[in-house]
């Protein structure tokens, strides 16, 4: 059985960490100019060399994002900014244009390039063109089904990767290449900065009847006819294992640490078990109910069976469903005491039902009971962010183990 890897989004470094505690093979993130995601915290140049020695340490590998469409003004910037990092040990290059392609190449010829899905690759032939590029890795167009990643995958060489997006957000343009939020309110997409319009809610109008509104709506208050469901492939691990996917690419380098953690968590269990015993393996529904923990939209296999319906679209909201609040994380444990020390993220009351999980824990339940702050007061609610709490637990914890509670 060859290697698998699960891929994971890093927006910052605390993130970073957290994606490999949690079961990533590899992360990727961006630095703070050059990616698609210029909203996240990103990395700075050191915090770039000591995420890519935190994953060394611990077996994983580290990507960086440099995905963006170039203008003219970025060259330079771009090309000093490379000469500042190419000292450091970084795995790969995600690059979707060619011309940082040439600049990466010329500046860190040992760079490994992967291609980036906003290239959209959707066909063998362009596959095999950017192979000859001396690309290792693609990462696939999201309007590719499973049959024609099956045949890319026969008519690719050997030695060319393949790597899909399983979990997270959609976009509604081709590949995410979009004009949409550009042409709106002059915050390109495509150079990082992307407002997501298509989730605004939208009505129609008629250029010739101003403030006439055409029943396309879902309701009286309008449609969210762009808004795509996240993209959900847990269920279908071993169709993604047999069509030779090589990595298995989580979204979400804006979404918080707890999603990040819990997704990782979820597909490190799926993966493994499948990869165990492939002939015996059998999907455990508790790992779709742990996804659901997480901030999330519903849910939709996108492209990967046929063409995406109105059924993978939600006209009504473009809320995520939060059931749950992330309310703490373990920094220590004292095993005579039984007692954590713990960072409160939200709000946790005497009397709660708290459910705890970690990377090697599948989680458990207790009622709160015991709380003391910082100064050991007893006390009966933690509302202050970031708030050091003791909490008695009624078995053994771990640093970096996660709290949360059902709202």
């Amino acid at each position: 059985m060859r290697k698998i890897e699960l891929l994971a989004p890093a927006g910052d470094i605390e993130k970073l960490k957290f994606a490999v505690d949690y079961g990533a093979d590899a992360v990727y993130f961006g630095g703070e100019m050059f990616s698609l995601r210029a909203g996240a915290g990103n990395l700075t140049i050191e915090e770039i060399r000591e995420g890519v020695e935190y994953c060394h340490s611990h077996g994983a590998r580290a990507h960086l994002a440099l995905n963006i469409y170039a203008h003219n003004e970025d060259i330079q910037p771009l090309r000093e900014y490379l000469l500042k990092i190419r000292d450091i040990k970084i795995d790969a290059f995600i690059i979707s244009d060619p011309g940082i392609i040439c600049l990466v190449r010329e500046i860190i010829p040992r760079a490994e390039i992967h291609l980036s899905t906003q290239a959209n690759t959707t066909n063998y032939l362009t596959a095999r063109f950017w192979y000859e590029q001396g690309v290792k890795r693609i990462v696939t167009a999201r309007e590719l089904t499973f049959d024609e990643i099956i045949e890319m995958r026969q008519n690719i060489p050997a030695g060319m990767e393949m790597e899909s997006f399983v979990q997270g957000a959609m976009c509604i343009s081709y590949s995410g290449r979009c004009l949409l939020s550009n042409y709106m309110i002059e915050r390109d997409a495509n150079r990082g900065q992307c407002a997501h319009p298509c989730r605004w809610k939208y009505k129609l109008v008629e250029e010739k009847r101003p403030g006439e509104y055409y029943p396309v709506e879902e309701d009286g208050r309008g449609t969210y006819i762009l808004n795509s469901r996240d993209l959900c492939m847990i269920e279908h691990i071993p169709q993604l294992i047999e069509a030779g996917i090589t990595s298995f690419k989580i979204e979400g380098r804006m979404k918080s640490i707890f999603y990040v953690a819990n997704i990782v968590r979820a597909y490190r269990y799926a993966i493994d078990s499948y990869l165990a015993d492939p002939e015996n393996y059998h999907f455990n529904p508790k790992w779709l109910d742990e996804l659901k923990m997480a901030s999330h939209r519903e849910f939709t296999t996108g492209f990967y069976f046929d063409k995406p319906t109105n059924k993978d679209q939600n006209y009504q909201t473009s809320a995520y469903t939060r059931d749950y609040s992330f309310t703490g994380i373990v920094l220590e444990y004292n095993e005579k005491t039984k007692t954590a020390v713990v960072e409160q993220r939200n709000k946790m009351n005497i009397g709660d039902t708290i459910e705890v999980f970690g990377p090697d824990c599948e989680g458990f339940e207790f009622e709160l009971t015991y709380m003391h702050d910082e100064d050991d007061q007893p006390i009966e609610s933690a509302p202050h962010p970031q708030q050091i709490l003791h909490i008695k637990f009624p078995r053994e914890v771990k640093k970096n183990y996660m709290l949360c509670k059902r709202k």
